[in-house]
């Protein structure tokens, strides 16, 4: 699993200029990309090390002032630029094992407490957001 976090003030993601995700307040957006041998216990895992993650103001994690997050499922993650000038996604699992294991996060999240609102799997999606700081890790199972 690899991750995209950024620290944000506001976001918001929408399909068809239908806001179907937004971030209420300053939070983190997460990019999400799941590739062959993710399973749950990576994407809990994976929860986890976000929730705990002390990125926010003042050395905080989201789990210690309960800062939202916008989770957005995004499989370019794992585009391979290696060769040539078309990326190859190999390494993307394919939608029907990536889906679940999106929504095995986000659910392990909600678990520890966490508001989160998400994307639409698989949709054209318009992603908006303003990085606070600019902070953004890329985190790897």
């Amino acid at each position: 699993m690899r991750l995209v976090v950024q620290r944000a003030l506001q976001g918001k993601v929408s399909v068809d200029a239908e806001t179907v995700g937004e971030l209420p307040g300053p939070g983190l957006v997460v990019l999400v990309g799941v590739t062959h041998d993710d399973d749950r216990e990576t994407a809990a895992r994976m929860a986890s090390k976000v929730w705990q993650l002390r990125i926010l103001r003042q050395e905080q994690s989201a789990a210690q002032i309960g800062a939202p997050l916008l989770v957005i499922s995004q499989f370019t993650l794992y585009a391979d630029t290696r060769k040539g000038r078309r990326p190859s996604w190999g390494a993307a699992a394919p939608g029907a094992v990536a889906e679940p294991l999106v929504e095995a996060f986000v659910e392990a999240l909600r678990g520890f407490g966490a508001v989160v609102q998400t994307g639409r799997f698989g949709a054209d999606m318009a992603v908006e957001l303003i990085n606070d700081g600019p902070v953004t890790l890329i985190l790897e199972s």
